[in-house]
């Protein structure tokens, strides 16, 4: 949970500020008011602000206020206020307990934290900044907090066929679907290095995800598949090659901050589902201008819904907020930004948290040389 600077540097006075907020309630109100529970509460709220020393330090300064208080108001008696003390003694022990039992449990999150972002590493590895002359950015912003990894997944790669990327869905969720996706990446990799074309490659992919769902049970068996968008670019970037096997239609954003929809010239099902009997895989080729770049996402994207039901569109939205950003700026913004723009945008249409996974690619092809200077001022 992110912490506000603001409460950050003021929250280690809570503590303290109970003890004086009972303390001016002993003065104001009537002697048969005891301020002593409320004296009780300070230790307590010291729990996950203080360290044990802090914690001890607030209980023995609650115990000396209540027993100066006793004094001045002239109540103080030594049964009763024995009583308090040994009450306040009590508290400021449970929460010294109480401390370090949370700050076990936070050193165990972090450990399993740290394990899980290296199992994200290891199966989803961040794919580099650029390849030659195109750049790259990928983002995997996960619907729950603590997952760092789902069923969603993007890798990129240089082969001698060219740079070939893929952005994936695999159906299901936990550790099924992780598993699924490090078959899907395994088998990418080394069919994108030893497949001349697409359809080539995309039928080593389907075979690899038939062998794989044998092995398994349930749903999983009959229902498990991948919707796989491949893309490979040409060597100089002028044209990219797109297979689109049931994933959301990637966006060809250009220099203007106008945005093309990459529809797929014929439909064709997820990978892995054997029962629609065979399928091919056409190859939609596209020109990839100086400037332009190709966004891909995952249903996560194009599934969020607003408190009204309402999808989101990014052939609608994704123009106007880069056409803001270039007024705004002047410039194209960088992959790394255009995604930050992206997740922020379906996190405000969706009114919160993020409904599903959600993994986004961003390709671009910067401007040359002699074409920014060409351009108007």
């Amino acid at each position: 949970m992110r912490v506000l600077p603001v409460w950050s540097r003021v929250r280690r006075w809570v503590p303290a500020a109970v003890i004086f907020l009972a303390a001016l309630v002993d003065v104001l109100t009537p002697r048969s008011v005891s301020s002593a529970p409320l004296l009780a509460v300070a230790p307590v709220t010291a729990v996950s602000l203080l360290s044990p020393v802090g914690i001890v330090g607030i209980g023995l300064t609650a115990m000396v206020v209540q027993t100066g208080l006793a004094f001045v108001d002239g109540t103080y008696g030594w049964q009763g206020d024995a009583a308090v003390q040994l009450t306040l003694a009590a508290v400021t022990v449970l929460a010294v307990g109480l401390n370090r039992s949370l700050r076990t449990q936070h050193v165990s999150a972090n450990r399993a934290r740290y394990a899980a972002e290296v199992a994200q590493r290891a199966v989803l590895p961040r794919p580099p900044s650029r390849l030659g002359d195109l750049r790259i950015a990928a983002r995997y912003v996960p619907a729950e907090d603590m997952a760092l990894i789902g069923g969603d997944l993007y890798v990129m790669q240089e082969t001698p066929f060219g740079v070939r990327a893929m952005v994936g869905d695999v159906r299901g969720k936990g550790l099924s679907a992780v598993t699924a996706v490090s078959v899907d990446i395994g088998v990418f990799r080394y069919a994108a290095d030893h497949e001349p074309d697409l359809p080539a490659l995309v039928e080593c992919m389907e075979e690899a995800l038939l062998r794989e769902s044998q092995r398994r049970e349930g749903l999983d068996a009959t229902e498990g598949f991948t919707t796989a968008l491949i893309a490979e670019f040409a060597d100089d970037l002028s044209e990219v090659r797109i297979v689109n096997r049931g994933h959301p239609a990637p966006l060809l954003l250009y220099a203007d901050g106008r945005a093309s929809v990459l529809d797929p010239p014929e439909e064709a099902p997820p990978l892995g589902i054997a029962t629609l009997g065979a399928w091919t895989s056409p190859v939609a080729t596209h020109s990839f201008p100086p400037g332009s770049m190709l966004l891909c996402y995952t249903d996560g994207v194009t599934e969020a819904r607003d408190p009204a039901g309402v999808f989101y569109d990014p052939a609608d939205r994704v123009p106007h907020m880069m056409q803001s950003y270039l007024r705004q700026t002047g410039h194209f913004p960088e992959p790394s930004t255009v995604l930050d723009l992206l997740a922020h945008d379906v996190s405000r249409h969706s009114g919160g948290a993020p409904q599903d996974d959600q993994a986004l690619l961003a390709l671009h092809r910067p401007l040359r040389a002699q074409d920014l200077l060409a351009r108007p001022l």
